[in-house]
C-alpha cells in the first residue's frame, strides 16, 4: 500500500506542477506523512523534490530567465536557510496534546500543527475562484523570494506564492516554468544543507535501513515519469476537476495531520 500511495501521488504531483498551483512538495508530504514521522516526512520530501527539479532544469531550464531567478531567487535561497532552521526548532518541540482515537495514539504537535496548516490554507487558496489570475507587480519580486523562500525552508510549500509573484513578470508559459524550476532548485539545495545540520542525516539512516530507501527510489522515479509527460503537455489546460478532487483531499488530509491521526 505504500508503495501504491507514495508513488502514484508522485507521478500525479510531478506532472501537476507544470500547469497547477500544487506542487510536488504540497502533495507529496500529506503522502509520506501517512507511513513516517512529520520531520521525516518532510526530509524525504525535500530530497525527491530536489531530485525532481533537478531533471525538470534538464527539461526545461534553457527557458529560465538568469536576471529573474537572481532577483528572485537569491532572497528566496537565503530566507529558505532561516524557514529550515524553524523547522529544526519546531522538531524539538514536545507533544501539545496526547489522546487514543479508536484505540490508535494520536499525538498534537507544534510541528503537525503548522504543517497541516499551511498544507490547509494553500489547498484552500488553490480552490478559489480567480485565485490562478492573483499576480504581483515585478517591483515586489524579490519580496515573493523572501516570503516564498521562507515557507519553503519551513514545509516545501514554496510553489504559489513563487507562482503568484513570477506570474507578471513577462516570461511566457516555458519562460515561467523554467524559471520557476531554478528558483525552486536553489531553494531545495539551501533547506537540503539546513536540513543535514540536524535531522536529516538521522531520518535518512532510518529510512535506509528499513522499507523506505525503496519507497523513495519508486517516488523518485514517479517523479521523474510525471515530470517527462508533464514537459509534454506543457500547453495543455490546467486539469480543473482533478485540482478540485486533489484539493478537496488535501484538506482532509491536513485536518488529519493537525488533529494528531497521522
Amino acid at each position: 500500500m505504500i508503495y501504491l500511495v507514495v508513488c502514484l501521488t508522485a507521478l500525479v504531483a510531478a506532472g501537476l506542477t507544470f500547469f497547477s498551483g500544487f506542487g510536488l512538495g504540497t502533495l507529496l508530504l500529506p503522502a509520506l506523512a501517512l507511513f513516517f514521522p512529520v520531520q521525516i516526512a518532510v526530509s524525504a520530501t525535500a530530497v525527491v523534490h530536489l531530485l525532481n527539479n533537478l531533471f525538470k532544469l534538464l527539461l526545461v531550464g534553457r527557458h529560465a530567465r538568469l536576471k529573474v531567478v537572481l532577483a528572485f531567487g537569491l532572497p528566496a535561497t537565503l530566507s529558505a536557510l532561516v524557514g529550515a532552521w524553524l523547522l529544526l526548532r519546531l522538531a524539538d518541540l514536545p507533544a501539545l496534546y496526547d489522546y487514543d482515537l479508536w484505540g490508535r495514539a494520536a499525538h498534537v504537535t507544534p510541528i503537525k500543527l503548522v504543517v497541516a496548516g499551511l498544507i490547509l490554507v494553500f489547498a484552500v487558496l488553490d480552490l478559489l475562484p480567480g485565485e490562478r489570475a492573483v499576480g504581483f507587480d515585478r517591483k515586489w519580486i524579490p519580496l515573493g523570494g523572501v516570503l516564498s523562500g521562507l515557507l519553503g525552508g519551513l514545509s516545501g510549500h514554496q510553489g504559489a506564492l513563487r507562482s503568484a509573484f513570477l506570474i507578471k513578470a513577462g516570461l511566457g508559459k516555458e519562460g515561467f516554468v523554467g524559471t520557476g524550476t531554478a528558483c525552486s532548485v536553489l531553494v531545495d539545495l539551501a533547506r537540503i544543507t539546513v536540513y543535514g545540520t540536524s535531522f536529516l542525516g538521522d531520518d535518512l539512516r532510518e529510512i535506509w535501513q528499513g522499507p523506505g530507501w525503496t519507497v523513495l527510489a519508486g517516488a523518485t522515479v514517479s517523479a521523474f515519469v510525471g515530470s517527462f509527460v508533464g514537459a509534454r503537455l506543457i500547453r495543455k489546460v490546467a486539469l480543473t476537476t482533478l485540482q478540485r478532487t486533489v484539493g478537496a483531499m488535501l484538506m482532509l488530509a491536513a485536518l488529519a495531520l493537525g488533529a494528531g491521526v497521522i
